[in-house]
Formats: C-alpha cells, sequence, structure tokens
C-alpha cells in the first residue's frame, strides 16, 4: 500500500506541471492618433514576440483603421474614431501597416514579429 502511494504520489509530481495554465500573453499598446501611429518622434517600428495581442487605441477626432498590407497575415480593423482594436500576432515576420483613410504616405508603421 505504501509503494502503490509513492508511486501515485510521483506520477503526479510528474504530471501536475502538465496541468498548469499557460502563460498568459503579453500586450503591446500603439497610440492611433490623427495621422499617426506611433506618436514618437524616433521610429514607426514596433518589434514583439510571437503570440503578444497587439491592442491599437484610437485618439484624436479623426477616423482610422489598422490595415495590414504586406506581412505574413493580413488583417483589418474596422475605420474608427474611437475604442479600440487587438489581434494576437501568432506568426513571425515584418508586418507592414496603413490607414486606407490617410495613405501609405501619411499614416504606416512596421511590426516586428520575432
Amino acid at each position: 500500500m505504501r509503494r502503490r502511494a509513492a508511486v501515485l504520489g510521483v506520477a503526479a509530481a510528474l504530471f501536475g506541471g502538465l496541468a498548469a495554465p499557460a502563460p498568459t500573453a503579453t500586450t503591446r499598446t500603439i497610440t492611433v492618433g490623427d495621422d499617426y501611429f506611433v506618436k514618437d518622434d524616433a521610429s514607426i517600428t514596433v518589434s514583439v514576440r510571437r503570440n503578444t495581442r497587439v491592442k491599437w487605441i484610437w485618439r484624436g477626432d479623426s477616423p482610422h483603421n489598422v490595415t495590414v498590407s504586406r506581412g505574413p497575415v493580413k488583417f483589418k480593423s474596422p475605420t474608427m474614431t474611437e475604442g479600440s482594436y487587438s489581434k494576437t500576432v501568432t506568426r513571425s515576420g515584418t508586418y507592414r501597416i496603413y490607414c486606407t483613410i490617410h495613405g501609405r504616405e501619411d499614416q504606416s508603421m512596421t511590426l516586428k514579429v520575432q
């Protein structure tokens, strides 16, 4: 009986880790303003790891959207003046993103997923 309890204890210890919840994904927030995605003048490239939730938050008065023109996966947000849009990026690569209202020249960014 002791041996059986010991074996069950070892099995529980070994397999208990398999039932542990997966770590939660990281969220990266990007502001969508009047004619910009990334306001700081340093860079319009944002780098994240795979399985990161990218959340665009609308600020300002003009309508905008988030549209992938090139990348491993294409996606597009609704055109909005307020609120947010989220996408969990699961495929590595470079995503070219722009607002179809304002065009690539005026409102674009690059999202690099590693």
